[in-house]
């Protein structure tokens, strides 16, 4: 099974370069450093002590900030190796990145790529984000001794009936890993029936990501931006046909007359397509990337700049975490929460499942069942500033609660050997 998993590998190879050049016409980072992605680099690696940690794209790199941090203060002689597979999650880490932080593509699952990469990097140790586990990339980290760990580790029923569909190539990918650290009791029992041996729970980082000073801010500029006076809600990480069905709700029953409704699409790429579907509807609207205040008589704004998601959730009443309207598991719910706004998610979660079902039981969300709901609940709190305050406290005792997955994460990579060299 191995043997043909590479030989579709290597006929996709030519390919390739074509795929990032196309999505590269909207992303340009995906033009750059091509070569890395074949496991090709400009310059010869050296002996730093790495350890690697994978954040494949932008929500998953924004829940390794926390444990980039720790690795940084608990081991002072080792290097940071971040590695991501698109723009948006590359673009976020550069954040992080710095003397003792470097960054790189991951490369393509071929096996040249693979052994290219650890030969260049010659990590120490690494860590997966969440479920992004590729069968050579273990294999060879297996056969040279590199400790590879899936961390923050989720595994949905769905993703699962997938891998039990080929378990000849996955049992083994997962069985070769020196442990797994799962966010909740359910991706662990998943994890284990795809052939995971080493599960333990440690939690969700996404509970450790901190609202600090700079950030609020950054809020409260953007709040003055669209106007301080007004009710603002956001509609954020929105999926293709999502705008569409709350352009369509809001059209069916408006919201407050100076209600402002910004709209954040979840990809950079879509941010012309959602221009030109509130162009093709005659909405008047305002760009963020356009940097100028929102005048009163205009009640839309397009949310079409990067790294700015928290920032928004600080600046609005009320916050929509999309995703959830249509069946893609919802986008992340933890981050308004963090933030203290009234979340309101859609009927289809299953990527953050069990935080979603928590988070509506201790009264730090509310779910609804389509659009026309989503908009009845937003007029709903915007008008109720009581209301709204209950929601707030309820989502900040409920991050408060939950926090601490850093920590527990911590401690069981440093039973299983990652400490000092």
């Amino acid at each position: 099974m191995r043997a043909l998993y590479d030989i579709l590998w290597y006929a996709a190879l030519p390919l390739l370069p074509l795929r990032l050049w196309w999505r590269g016409r909207r992303e340009p980072g995906y033009r750059e450093k091509v070569g890395e992605r074949f496991g090709r680099y400009p310059t010869p690696g050296d002996e730093r002590d790495v350890l690697w940690i994978h954040a494949v794209s932008l929500g998953e790199t924004r829940a390794a900030a926390p444990l980039v941090e720790r690795v940084l203060r608990e081991l002072p002689g080792a290097t940071v190796l971040l590695t991501h597979m698109t723009a948006t999650g590359r673009a976020a880490g550069a954040a992080l990145a710095g003397d003792r932080v470097v960054q790189a593509w991951l490369p393509y699952d071929a096996p040249f790529a693979v052994r290219g990469f650890l030969d260049h990097w010659k990590p120490r140790a690494g860590m997966l984000m969440e479920t992004e586990v590729w069968p050579n990339l273990v294999a060879e980290c297996s056969a040279r001794g590199v400790a590879l760990f899936l961390v923050n580790a989720r595994l949905s029923e769905r993703s699962l009936a997938g891998y039990r569909r080929l378990p000849a190539l996955t049992r083994p990918m997962f069985a070769a890993l020196a442990g797994a650290a799962a966010q909740t009791q359910e991706d662990a029992r998943r994890l284990r029936e795809a052939g995971a041996a080493d599960v333990a729970v440690t939690g969700n980082l996404k509970f450790d990501v901190r609202i600090d000073d700079a950030l609020r801010a950054r809020g409260h500029a953007l709040r003055e931006m669209f106007g301080a006076g007004r009710p603002v809600w956001v509609a954020a990480s929105t999926r293709e046909g999502e705008e569409a069905l709350l352009l369509d709700a809001i059209a069916a029953r408006p919201l407050p007359a100076d209600a402002l409704t910004v709209i954040v699409p979840r990809h950079p790429q879509r941010f012309d397509e959602v221009a030109a579907l509130l162009d093709a509807r005659a909405i008047a609207y305002v760009r963020r990337s356009a940097n100028v205040p929102v005048p009163a008589d205009v009640r839309f704004v397009l949310g079409d700049s990067l790294g700015e998601l928290l920032a928004y959730y600080v600046a609005c009443d009320v916050a929509f975490v999309g995703g959830s309207l249509v069946p893609l598991g919802g986008q992340n719910l933890i981050e308004p929460i963090a933030a203290g706004t009234p979340t309101l998610i859609g009927p289809h979660t299953f990527n953050f499942a069990q935080a979603s079902a928590q988070a509506v039981a201790a009264g730090a969300a509310l779910r609804v069942e389509d659009a026309l709901a989503l908009v009845e609940e937003v007029s709903g709190l915007l008008g109720d500033g009581g209301r709204r305050r209950r929601m707030r406290d309820a989502a900040l005792a409920f991050h408060a609660a939950h926090g601490g997955a850093t920590d527990r994460l911590w401690t069981w990579l440093a039973g299983k050997g990652l400490g000092p060299t």
